[in-house]
Formats: C-alpha cells, structure tokens, sequence
C-alpha cells in the first residue's frame, strides 16, 4: 500500500481539506440549525410536540445508530468512495427534507438525511487520516476542528436568518451547493484508500472483521424502540399496545445487542472487552449524562425564546452563539489544563457551572432581556461545557488500548449522540408536554421550566460520577484519533488533539 503522502501546502492537499470541512460542516449545520427551525416549521406544518421530536430524532437515531457501520464500510470498500456516498446521500436527503409537504414525509427524509450522515461523518475524517503525510496529519486535522468550529458557529446565525428572511425550508436547500463543492474536490484531489489489514482477512476468510451488521441492526432496533415508546406515549397512552411492543423491542435490542457483542469477542463492532476499563464505562454514562442536558436545553429553549419571548428565528440563533464561541475558545485551554491536573477536577466543575446557567435560565420570562436575563445563563452554560469537551475526549481514548482507539471514539460518539436522542425524547412526557401545546404560552412555559430543572439534575448527576469514579488515565491518547463527542461543538475536538 502507498504511504499517505499529500502535503498542506499543495492543490491536492488543500482540495481534500476544503472537502473534509464542507462535508462535516453540512452535517454539523444541520445538527444545530433545525431546534432553530422548529417553531416555524411546526406552524407551516401544523406539527404536534412528537411531530417536532421524530423531526430531531429522526436524524439522530440514525446517525448514532449507524455511525459505526459507517466508518467500517469506508474502511473496506473505499474511503472516498463511501464518504462520496454519504455525501450525495445526504444531499438528496436534504433536498427532500426542504420539500416536505407534511411532517410524515418530513420526517422520513430526517432519518434519510440521518443514514446519509452516518456515511459521511466518519468518511470526513478518515481521509484526512489516510491522506496526509504524517508531517502533516496533526495540522490538517487541526485546521479541519477550527474551519468546521467556525460553520457550526455560523450555523444558528445563517439559519436563523434564512428562517426569517425566506422560509425553514431553505435550511436544507442551503446544503446543495456545499455538497457540490465536496463532489467536486473529492473527486478532483482526495485519493482514495482502505484498510488493507480487512482486505487480507476478508480473503483469508476472516470478513466479519470491524463489519458487524447483526450488531448495528440490533443497536437501532433498541434506540429506535426505547425512542418510539417514549415519544408515543403521551398521545397514545403509556399501557397502549403499540407503546409496550415499542418498549419491549427496545429492551430486547439492547439484550440482544449486548449478548451478540460479547459472543463475537474482539470481532465484534463493539468490543465489550472495553467495559473491563471502569473509567471507560463511567466516561460513557457520564457522556449520555451530558449531551442529554446539551440536546434538552436545546430543543426547549429554541422554541421557548420563539414562543413565549416572542423572538425571531435569528434572534435565538444569535442568542446560543457564545455557547459555541466559548468552546471554541475554551476547550484548547481545558484540554491544556486536564494534561497537568487531570480529568477528575474540570469533569466535575464544568457540569456544576452549566447547571447554575440552566437554572439561571429557567427564570426567563415572556418579557425577557437578552443581555440582563439570557446571556448570563447562556455564558454559564457555554463555559461548563467548554471546561468537560476536550477533557472528555481525550480521557475516553486514554481508557482504552491503542488498537482500540478507533472504536472506543466511534462508541463515545453514538453515546453522546444517543444521550440527545433519549434526552428529546424523554423530556416532553416527564414535563406534560403533548399535542400543540408548545404554541401556548403557559403551558410551554411550564414545560420550559420543567425540562430545564431535568437538564440541570443531570450535569449534576455527571459532577457526582466524575468525582466519584474518574481518576487520570494512565497514558495519553494517540494524537491521531479525534473524537467527535459533539456535533454542535467541533472545535473543541481540536482541544482534545492538544491533550496529550
């Protein structure tokens, strides 16, 4: 096999950049951009409070479900070939979510667009892995953390204006001219590579390698079923029928799921001879724990500052960007910080200082001053966060061999991805939230306050395991093997590659 061999400075080195960022960009835009979008569409499309759900959860189902499979396809068949895949996917997907008539076909096209990034999530990274010279590996995927930081900044501003100058629709519309960037350069500059150790087993007999279907269906059948059971079961009843068969696949999935995996042993997708390292186990709930609060408080208070504040879709996009712009900034210097003191200290101050912004934010009112009642919440929030993403990321592949790296950050990346998926889907029926009811005021305000106590409780429920449990991983991680914990936030994975 040729050593990877592009360089920074040259036309293919730049091209296959400029294709990694627009890529994740696309996939990080609209991970953010649509809780923006929802009120808006929600009315256009008469859509009840599940309608809103499914249209979030679809895309994360999907994504967290098969973001593994996905990594393991570009690993055997092409790299450039299946993040090409994703990418046209994707695009297509997009562009059916935009002319949605209903939110029936609305959501069908999420959990489309979902499967597309799947594809296209781990492609984007890995052909900076297996492109670049190794001189030059460190800064390309540098630069790839801080431009893709800089288009999920951007998001919730340019959706926000394009909701309110044209139509929601137009947030998806706006992916077809990145993804012809992407096709184009792919195809003009990335060179294409495989794993060639999965080549080699795959004709000697051994092709299940890193290749576990049974496993990634039986992962989205109890995502998706646990998912179902709890967003149904306000409308329909939590006794009903439907709901409990729901509930049952789920659980039968994920007993299913964890038995295949410990019977495949390492061949598995999902080694659970990682789960001997306690402070990996904990690491993961802990991630559950916190992206479930980052995904409730997001869902809740988009619509919440659109519906009760009475603000524009712009308005709220520009009101949740210093969450980003703190961890874009803060995380290098968390990162820098957990490397002398270790995790244990900013793992548990950062969700302490996130949940006093939540419950700042939980006294927002219909009448509400951005600079005297949201930003002080927001910036708590946004600096609790910014001190737990790049610790978090570096200390989950520190828990685990190297030769596991891969996987241990693929699995952290379906667990924080998982975590929002739950935390959507659980919230609205723990604060009575159903129906149209998120178009009155009262009753959404109630619920706001609610959901936001919730969020709260968990990142402190994430101090606790941090205090408790986790201890200074015994190694550093490779600095080779980014982590992607937070769509909303890539910049902080550029944190994470600096802690060593």
């Amino acid at each position: 096999m040729t050593p990877p061999s592009l360089r920074l400075g040259t036309p293919a080195g730049a091209g296959t950049l400029l294709a990694a960022v627009l890529a994740s960009g696309m996939v990080f835009l609209d991970g953010t951009v649509v809780n923006v979008a929802l009120p808006r569409l929600g009315d256009e499309l008469d859509a009840t409070v599940s309608d809103l759900q499914w249209t979030v959860n679809g895309y994360l189902l999907m994504l967290a479900a098969f973001v593994l499979l996905g990594g393991a396809l570009g690993d055997r068949f092409g790299r450039r070939r299946v993040f090409l895949l994703g990418v046209v996917w994707f695009t297509v997907a997009s562009v059916l979510c935009g002319l949605a008539q209903d939110t029936g076909q609305l959501i069908a096209a999420r959990l489309l667009q979902g499967a597309g990034a799947a594809l296209l999530t781990p492609g984007s990274l890995s052909v900076l892995q297996a492109s670049f010279h190794p001189d030059d590996r460190g800064r390309a995927i540098g630069a790839w953390a801080g431009f893709s930081g800089v288009s999920t900044a951007l998001g919730p501003f340019v959706g926000g204006w394009l909701i309110d100058e044209f139509s929601w629709r137009w947030i998806f519309f706006l992916n077809v001219p990145l993804a012809a960037l992407v096709v184009l350069a792919a195809l003009r500059w990335v060179p294409e590579s495989r794993d060639e150790s999965v080549s080699r087993t795959r004709t000697e007999g051994a092709g299940r390698r890193r290749f576990d279907v049974l496993g990634t269906v039986l992962g989205a059948v109890a995502l998706a079923g646990i998912t179902f059971a709890l967003i149904d079961a306000p409308a329909r009843g939590a006794t009903s029928r439907v709901v409990l068969l729901a509930a049952a696949a789920g659980v039968l999935g994920s007993v299913a799921f964890v038995l295949v995996e410990r019977h495949r042993g390492e061949t598995a997708m999902l080694p659970t001879g990682l789960f001997t390292s306690r402070l990996f186990s904990v690491l993961n709930v802990f991630t559950v724990v916190i992206y479930a609060a980052l995904s409730g408080f997001t869902f809740f208070v988009a619509v919440f500052l659109q519906n009760v504040a009475g603000w524009s879709a712009l308005g709220t996009g520009v009101a949740l960007l210093p969450v980003t712009v703190l961890l874009l900034v803060g995380s290098p210097v968390a990162g820098d910080l957990a490397t002398r003191i270790g995790p244990r200290l900013p793992l548990t101050v950062g969700p302490v200082v996130s949940a006093i912004g939540l419950l700042l934010l939980r006294e927002v009112g219909a009448e509400a001053s951005y600079w005297r009642d949201v930003l002080p919440g927001v910036f708590l929030f946004g600096l609790g966060l910014a001190m737990v993403v790049a610790p978090l990321t570096a200390s989950v592949l520190a828990a685990v061999e190297d030769r596991f790296a891969g996987v241990a950050s693929g699995f952290n990346n379906a667990a924080s991805r998982a975590g929002g998926l739950l935390a959507v889907a659980a919230l609205p029926l723990l604060v009575g939230l159903s129906g149209t009811e998120y178009e009155r005021p009262d009753e959404l305000t109630a619920a706001y306050r609610g959901a936001l106590a919730w969020c709260a409780a968990l990142l402190l429920m994430g101090a606790v395991l941090a205090v408790v449990f986790v201890r200074r991983p015994r190694r550093a991680p490779p600095p080779s093997q980014p982590c992607q914990s937070l769509p909303a936030a890539t910049g902080p994975e550029k944190g994470a590659e600096t802690t060593s």
